[in-house]
């Protein structure tokens, strides 16, 4: 790093946890610049990030970091739900296509010398057939075919391909747990906020997550140590649902895994709640990572377990406990009211 401090890019920032973590390196001692990317504005305090609108998937993106003299890149715009996007192939293409123009991009600019790019344990997939535990080093058990798994692997192999071809540059790949936190939105903290929470008939996953906090440390730990590297970033410990759903003191209401797909239909197009495939794979099988190479090699150890990061997301939900019955009948009048359609005029 040099004596000015680091040019940092941050892509994502229209989204809150992109713009927090521009705001922090905006004010970090070792960041001279923090230059944020998205198609829209971020919304709130930006603090000291300076905001270009730019979408990554154009070729434009270049001429950003070459007139920025850009030394660090920070990918934090791969999505993982089409809700707020246009539909899962625009989802794809800002994924997929996005990712390929900035690393692009990256390739042909000198000043770029680390990369730090967000992906999601999500990668690893769930299945009856996982191990206990993945390591950076195993394969998901059943290549995904489809959807939000196969942008992530897609998008770590051009990542792969980016180091390959510029091996002068810091690449840091970190594979985060679902992430959650007082003020997330993402599919699985919208599931948990669920008065009544539907789980899959005959199975109790163990499920792994990262609070918020941690997030944005270790992706400035990432920028400040420059560790190349893939690494899973989760909390310490592992909860079965059933736990987790008796800490938020929530009813639940078991449905056979095909019940549970059309009633995810239902809550997505009420915008109540987002069951993607990999939602419920993972609301069966679970999922768990090991994570002793991002204590050891990254040196990096998150300030929140699973349980004290569920704990500090159960604080601010209001427990609904009571009969199952009645919070079924209101669960469904919000269905009802979200997805009527407007009537006609009349003539």
């Amino acid at each position: 790093m040099g004596a000015a401090g680091r040019v940092v890019l941050v892509t994502g920032v229209s989204r809150d946890l992109g713009r927090k973590f521009a705001r922090a390196a905006a004010e970090h001692p070792r960041v001279a610049r923090v230059i944020g990317v998205d198609v829209v504005p971020p919304r709130g305090d930006v603090g000291g990030m300076s905001f270009v609108r730019a979408d990554i998937r154009n070729p434009v993106i270049a001429k950003v970091i070459a007139k920025e003299d850009v030394d660090t890149v920070v990918h934090m715009s791969v999505i993982s739900t089409p809700g707020s996007t246009g539909g899962r192939n625009m989802m794809k293409e800002l994924n997929v296509i996005g990712t390929m123009q900035l690393l692009a991009a990256c390739q042909k600019a000198p000043s770029v010398q680390n990369l730090v790019v967000k992906s999601t344990t999500t990668v690893y997939g769930a299945s009856n057939r996982d191990p206990a535990m993945f390591t950076e080093d195993m394969e998901p058990r059943r290549a995904p075919r489809s959807g939000y798994a196969k942008d992530v692997a897609e998008i770590e192999g051009y990542v792969r391909g980016f180091a390959r071809r510029r091996p002068d540059v810091n690449v840091t790949l970190l594979r985060c747990a679902n992430v959650i936190g007082p003020s997330v939105v993402s599919p699985l903290a919208s599931y948990l906020r669920m008065p009544a929470i539907p789980t899959v008939l005959g199975f109790d996953p163990r499920l792994q997550v990262l609070h918020e906090r941690d997030l944005l440390g270790v992706l400035g730990h990432a920028v400040s140590a420059g560790r190349p590297g893939t690494y899973n970033i989760a909390g310490d410990g592992v909860l079965t649902l059933s736990q987790i759903v008796r800490r938020l003191q929530r009813p639940t209401v078991p449905l056979p895994g095909f019940a549970l797909g059309g009633l995810g239909g239902a809550l997505r197009s009420a915008r109540i709640a987002d069951f993607s495939p990999e939602m419920r794979s993972l609301l069966t099988y679970g999922r768990g990572v090991d994570t002793t190479r991002m204590k050891d090699e990254l040196g990096f150890t998150p300030r929140y377990t699973t349980a004290e990061a569920l704990d500090d997301f159960a604080a601010n939900v209001v427990p609904t406990g009571g009969r199952t019955d009645r919070l079924l009948a209101r669960l469904e009048e919000r269905l009802a009211e979200r997805t009527a359609l407007p009537e006609a005029p009349r003539g």
